[in-house]
This record gives structure tokens, C-alpha cells and sequence, in this order.
């Protein structure tokens, strides 16, 4: 796993800028975002994950583990639905995994390319495929090409993080949660990551 090379300026200029920040840096000083550096593990953790806690996600993904070995494109192709939904998974997301799987065997998805696109461009290729959503290529962004200026405004973690600190508790429209998050770019990623720790100090890694 590896730690983005941006990550010590964005704290930088992200404790200048932003009080809350601050506090959050200062508290959760020696972690960072991480990432296994697997394009395919990256979007298989990110399914697994959707609209559940961070530490859910890992106990179906650890499960998951110990039904199928080595979570890989081949073994979960090969995997039975049965199988995979002893690990706690969905039928949905079973199925979204397993045509997941297939994409990256057969070539239609070429992760290889992925580094030369724009945040957009790729989100737009990622929400084709069954299952993704723009959630879920955002954590893709964020945690598989450590790109640093995410702000993943449907992440239901992220809206309690941002209630909580900066709006006393209460709800935040899109637009406001934008114009707060305006203030962090171009770090916005690492802004996110920091909210998310308040909440849960487990680090989220995909």
C-alpha cells in the first residue's frame, strides 16, 4: 500500500485554510489514505461497500476472502452465487461482482489507460459498467489512482461529517456542501478523508 505524494502539502495547506481541519489533521497525525494499488480489488472493495460501514465492508470482504481464496477476477467468475452470498453479499452485488470479473478477464475494461483520463472522462467509462455508480467511481479515483481533488457528495459519511461540523447537525443541500468544499481544492480528496476519520477512525482503504 502507498501513501499519496501530495499528501503532506495538502495537510499543509488545508490546516492553514480550514479550522476544522486542523483539529482533524492534527488528531489523525501518521495516517493517510492508502490504497492496494489493484484496479480491479479497488472496484471489487468499492461494490462491497456501497451504503454499508467501512468496517461491514471489511468483514463481508474478509468472508468473501474465505469462500473464494484469493479474491481475483478468475475466482470470482468461477465462484457460485451461492457461495458468494454466504459471505454476506447481496444478490446484486454478487452479480455485480462476478460481471466485473468477466470485463477484466475479457479485456473490455483496460485499466491500463485509466492514468491518461480526466476525473469526468473516467467517471463517465466507470458508470457503464453494472453496479458502478458515480459513488463508486469516486472511491476508484480517490483510492485506486490517489487522485487528490474528489468531492463524493452522495457519500452518506461524508454528509454526516460535514452536518456535524459545519452545519450543527443539520442537513446540507448539494450546493452548500460545494461551496464548504470549494474552500479545500485542489485537496479535496484529502478534506473527505480527514471528515471520514471523525466518524470512524479505522482507515478506509480499497
Amino acid at each position: 500500500m502507498r501513501t499519496p505524494e501530495y499528501w503532506e502539502q495538502a495537510t499543509r495547506d488545508l490546516a492553514e485554510r480550514d479550522a476544522v481541519l486542523r483539529v482533524l489533521i492534527e488528531r489523525f497525525r501518521g495516517l493517510a489514505l492508502a490504497s492496494r494499488g489493484d484496479a480491479f480489488t479497488t472496484l471489487a472493495r468499492s461494490i462491497v461497500g456501497q451504503q454499508i460501514s467501512v468496517k461491514a465492508a471489511q468483514s463481508v470482504w474478509d468472508r468473501l476472502a474465505a469462500q473464494v481464496g484469493e479474491v481475483s477476477p478468475a475466482s470470482l467468475r468461477q465462484a457460485r452465487k451461492p457461495a458468494l452470498r454466504r459471505s454476506g453479499l447481496s444478490g446484486q452485488k454478487a452479480a455485480y461482482l462476478k460481471d466485473l470479473a468477466s470485463r477484466f478477464l475479457d479485456g473490455t475494461l483496460d485499466a491500463t489507460r485509466w492514468h491518461a483520463l480526466d476525473d469526468e472522462t473516467l467517471i463517465a467509462e466507470l458508470t457503464q459498467v453494472k453496479g458502478i455508480g458515480r459513488w463508486t467511481a469516486e472511491m476508484f479515483l480517490m483510492f485506486h489512482l490517489a487522485r487528490p481533488d474528489v468531492l463524493p457528495l452522495t457519500d452518506l459519511g461524508l454528509q454526516r461529517a460535514m452536518r456535524q461540523h459545519y452545519n450543527r447537525g443539520r442537513a446540507l443541500t448539494d450546493a452548500r456542501m460545494r461551496k464548504i468544499g470549494a474552500v479545500w481544492a485542489p485537496w479535496r480528496s484529502v478534506a473527505t478523508w480527514y471528515l471520514w476519520r471523525s466518524l470512524d477512525p479505522i482507515p478506509v482503504e480499497y
